[in-house]
């Protein structure tokens, strides 16, 4: 009996773990991955395989942390290994290895708007640490420590969500205003849109120079818009205290902006939106759902395409839907060069893109919470672990784990 276990126990290789139907806990799973990176452990990212698995050297540690964590692996001996290759080798497969744990920030106010935001709930349900920036750490350079960032639901174009007609007279909204303003005060600005204009440009100089960016909801496209409409006046006076320019369309650079192009800006103070780059609710159908709403995977070539290829990382093709102040991109304002990930088939409705800026990139998601269709201000946060398996979220994590991949190709 001894000598069996003895045998057993030197033949298993390594660790798999399944990120198809066979995982318990996909979202956790990421956390492991993350964990293993941080303690050394050298982990492959088998893409296109088992619905993206994760393969690493087996170690006690790493087996009694999945263990602790709920997350399904598997041992593994050299013959098995040697056929998990031979399988990739032979299809639409890739193995892509991590190396190095990348350092996550995430761009978001101290005190939290009435609303969550699923990057952050994701990364605390799965156990992957981050720090928290706002617009003085912003402008004082301190994105350079970081390799990965993430966008809360913010305005850049200082117009705070656009909410004034629906929530303008309400306490946090006014808390939030009085906040902004002493703040572009204190570090020299006249107003709100020029502040977070600033930011917006110190943060296309981070991914210019290398760094990763991903965005929700609206901090996508009011982004975006911030960049090609630096130095012009696009905001009303109930937000800045005077009009916009007359002519604010036609002053704005597109090529200054890098996911978008040739929309219309909505300078209407009271209506709920930014520019025409959004799909409306009326055009979603008025909340038909999620499944109505569900969105279609691109499947890329693992071995030609792996950048696209690991952001689509996931166990199921379709998506369920969800809407958000941002619910999906109009195809014909999405810029040429622009990767589309994710689409509401049949319709001209994008949901996920990924781009490329100088030496860096960034993904572009629409919507804001994968499992609350349609999330409102003072809703409760979703609770994850009734989740765990959620294909929405898992093209969040997916984004938290790629420029492990990308750092290790640079040194190479």
């Amino acid at each position: 009996m001894l000598l069996v276990t003895l045998s057993g126990t030197a033949s298993a290789a390594r660790l798999l773990i399944p990120m198809d139907l066979e995982q318990t806990d996909h979202l956790k799973a990421y956390g492991i991955a993350f964990w293993a990176l941080q303690q050394g452990i050298t982990v492959e990212w088998l893409l296109n395989y088992r619905g993206g698995a994760f393969l690493t050297d087996d170690t006690e540690g790493l087996a009694s942390e999945a263990r602790l964590r709920n997350v399904s692996l598997k041992r593994i001996d050299d013959a098995e290994v040697a056929r998990v290759y031979a399988q990739i080798e032979g299809a639409n497969m890739n193995r892509v290895k991590l190396e190095t744990a990348p350092r996550i920030a995430v761009y978001t106010p101290s005190n939290k708007l009435p609303w969550d935001d699923a990057v952050t709930l994701a990364l605390a349900y799965s156990e992957i640490p981050y720090e928290t920036l706002w617009d003085r750490e912003v402008l004082s350079g301190d994105l350079s420590d970081y390799d990965w960032l993430h966008l809360h639901h913010e305005d850049f174009t200082g117009q705070y969500g656009k909410f004034y007609r629906s929530h303008g007279t309400q306490l946090w909204y006014r808390l939030q205003q009085t906040q902004y303003e002493a703040l572009a005060a204190e570090l020299g600005y006249g107003s709100v849109p020029l502040m977070k204009g600033s930011v917006a440009q110190a943060i296309r100089s981070y991914v210019n120079n290398g760094g990763f960016l991903f965005a929700m909801c609206s901090g996508t496209d009011t982004f975006d818009i911030a960049l090609s409409a630096w130095g012009v006046d696009i905001v009303d006076s109930v937000y800045d205290g005077d009009p916009p320019d007359a002519d604010a369309q036609h002053k704005l650079d597109y090529d200054a902006g890098i996911a978008f192009e040739s929309y219309r800006l909505v300078l209407d103070p009271l209506e709920y939106e930014h520019a025409d780059i959004d799909i409306t609710p009326k055009e979603m159908g008025n909340s038909a759902g999620a499944d109505a709403d569900a969105f279609t995977l691109f499947e890329f070539s693992a071995k030609y395409d792996p950048v696209p290829a690991m952001l689509t990382q996931n166990h199921v093709p379709v998506v369920p839907g969800f809407m958000g102040q941002t619910t999906a991109f109009r195809r014909n304002r999405i810029k040429k060069a622009i990767t589309t990930m994710g689409e509401i088939p049949g319709t001209d409705f994008v949901k996920y893109i990924h781009g490329n800026l100088g030496k860096g990139m960034f993904t572009f998601y629409a919507g804001h919470d994968p499992e609350d269709y349609q999330h409102f201000v003072g809703d409760p946060p979703t609770q994850l672990a009734l989740h765990r398996n959620s294909p929405g979220y898992r093209l969040i994590l997916n984004n938290v784990l790629f420029p492990a991949a990308r750092k290790q190709k640079q040194k190479t």
